[in-house]
């Protein structure tokens, strides 16, 4: 994607992209691509269209899910979708300095970080990651078994999860809360389905 092209995107535009190239995923139906091509053609600059936050879960192939190939997307990545300060700015640059239009906190089910917060896992620097995540447990609203094993509650903390990294993207970032202001990009929460490949989007908030 050339600079001219990328800026003609806008962030509703690029959020109905993603979910077309989610439907080409869920069908198997992939876009033919020359990656060797886009690679030489990426070399000397890139315009992508998005930044995705999603999970590490190797189960989770954000390029792929969404149909897309070399300098389409900024894709940061880490154990449960958290945000901190590095993470933030990663974000800000994508946005701000090399134009993408739509920022993507993406979760998924089964996501083996929320469960291990729920178990009250504490290990070497994994504990910093689960100190992230124990705030958005307790403010889940549940009825029912509050454990690790209880899928439907894990679903529910990894929903929460998005919302709150959300929140917390507004609250930190005032680049980006005034970018979303003026309408320059959309922040949007998702939940990926290991099961069935689809991801749901959250309404706008």
């Amino acid at each position: 994607m050339t600079k001219e092209e990328q800026q003609q995107l806008t962030p509703e535009g690029v959020l109905e992209s993603l979910k077309a190239g989610n439907l080409r995923y869920m069908a198997s139906v992939h876009t033919p691509r020359d990656f060797r091509s886009q690679m030489r053609e990426s070399l000397e600059e890139q315009h992508p269209e998005a930044i995705i936050l999603s999970c590490i879960d190797s189960r989770v192939p954000v390029e792929y899910i969404f149909d897309r190939g070399v300098g389409d997307l900024f894709v940061s990545r880490i154990a449960g979708n958290v945000v901190y300060k590095h993470m933030l700015g990663s974000i800000e640059f994508a946005c701000k300095v090399a134009g993408a239009k739509l920022v993507v906190v993406m979760g998924h089910e089964d996501c083996g970080a929320v469960k291990a917060a729920i178990k009250g896992v504490e290990l070497g620097h994994i504990t910093h990651i689960m100190d992230k995540l124990r705030p958005v447990i307790e403010h889940t609203e549940y009825m029912g078994p509050r454990v690790h094993r209880n899928k439907a509650f894990a679903d529910a903390v990894a929903l929460q999860n998005v919302r709150m990294t959300i929140e917390e993207i507004r609250h930190e970032s005032q680049i980006l809360t005034q970018m979303e202001q003026e309408g320059a990009i959309r922040i949007y929460g998702a939940i990926y389905s290991l099961s069935t490949g689809k991801v749901y989007f959250l309404d706008y908030h």
